[in-house]
């Protein structure tokens, strides 16, 4: 009798025990799950020795619609087509430090949702993050380090004051 109420004890702890534990790791599985981390491209950015006639070579030749920025291209969510989205085409001068630390010519901007919880997770990771959120009416960016030192922009966009402000521009977009 003690042995089949200890072993019934037993089983029963174990089966407390693994709960427990596949709770806890749901639980923060989903937490993380919650934080999506890129959703899209929010620009390329590049370095060229003119960026105006760079602007125009692409206007005249590719059909962009450029402005004192590059080009804007235009597209739908595919989660609610109702909803605009932005991707930025921005050739920079040569000489540009924007890109610093990274000795890239180039670099990527993600769009992202929630950067804040995004930068937590990341600082956890260990990944370099090289300056404080920014917040401006468009959006909020960040900047970090992949692991070959490439300057990485992270963009949570406010696309309604980017539409908007592309508009005060009067700038068209591409699409």
């Amino acid at each position: 009798m003690k042995k089949t109420s200890l072993l019934i004890f037993a089983i029963a702890a174990s089966f407390c025990v693994g709960y427990a534990f596949n709770t806890l790791v749901t639980t923060r599985s989903n937490r993380l799950a919650e934080v999506k981390k890129v959703t899209g491209i929010g620009g390329i950015f590049f370095k060229c020795k003119d960026p105006k006639q760079m602007r125009l070579w692409y206007q005249t030749h590719l059909g962009l619609n450029v402005n004192n920025y590059g080009a804007v291209f235009e597209w739908r969510q595919g989660a609610d087509t109702t909803r605009k989205g932005f991707t930025q085409w921005t050739p920079f001068s040569e000489k540009t430090k924007y890109f610093e630390p990274s000795q890239r010519d180039f670099m990527i901007n993600y769009r992202v949702e929630n950067l804040n919880a995004l930068v937590d997770g990341l600082k956890k990771e260990g990944v370099t993050v090289t300056d404080t959120i920014e917040t401006v009416e468009y959006g909020k960016f960040v900047h970090i380090l992949d692991m070959e030192g490439n300057k990485v922009e992270l963009w949570e966009p406010n696309d309604l004051a980017y539409d908007k402000l592309g508009k005060q521009m009067g700038s068209k977009t591409t699409k």
